[in-house]
């Protein structure tokens, strides 16, 4: 399995005179490899804590622990590589429950014996998804979507997983911003049966 190409982080800011400047230039520094998924690597770009985001010349947020979600009010983008399934369905049940408590939210996981894939979760969050390379498919509760490069997401709190069904590494860009479920959702698909 060939890992996916580096790609250049940029971030701007301000001169102590207001000028626009680049106050970074290259890789993210921010890169979390998932033990539970050999394979999966969470790059980090950047989040902000606050809605509207404070625009300043603070440290960069991405030093601290991965954090699968966006603190309250907050948002993330991040880009995923995603392993063929060949090595997703390796992970144990076991090492599947791990993996949302690596990126800070066990209580994520929704993937149970029955489940449509190991790696199933809901977050509250509304997420924008970007295909940039590889094939991946989108797994709901009852569907599955088919997605190739270019392709996008908005996933509105729902229940998914993403599958790798190729032999080859796939990438995606995820912007995540923190949601409130309306109330019929809050408990997920129970509440409104």
């Amino acid at each position: 399995m060939q890992a996916l190409p580096h790609f250049k982080r940029v971030v701007t800011g301000h001169a102590a005179d207001g000028q626009a400047i680049v106050v970074s230039n290259g890789p993210t520094p921010s890169v979390f490899p998932l033990l539970a998924v050999p394979g999966t690597v969470f790059h980090e770009l950047w989040n902000s804590s606050a809605s509207p985001a404070l625009l300043d010349n603070a440290d960069d947020p991405t030093s601290k622990p991965l954090q699968l979600s966006p603190d309250p009010h907050g948002s993330v983008i991040r880009v995923v590589d995603i392993p063929p399934d060949s090595v997703q369905n390796q992970v144990s049940d076991e090492n599947a429950a791990a993996v949302f408590a690596e990126i800070g939210e066990s209580h994520a996981g929704t993937g149970q014996a029955n489940a449509r894939h190991k790696l199933m979760h809901r977050t509250e969050t509304l997420d924008y998804g970007i295909v940039t390379e590889g094939e991946v498919w989108l797994v709901l509760d009852e569907e599955e979507v088919h997605l190739k490069r270019g392709d996008a997401v908005v996933q509105r709190g729902t229940n998914h997983a993403w599958s790798n069904r190729t032999n080859a590494m796939a990438r995606m860009v995820f912007i995540l911003l923190d949601g409130r479920f309306a109330a019929e959702l809050r408990n997920g698909p129970e509440a409104s049966a």
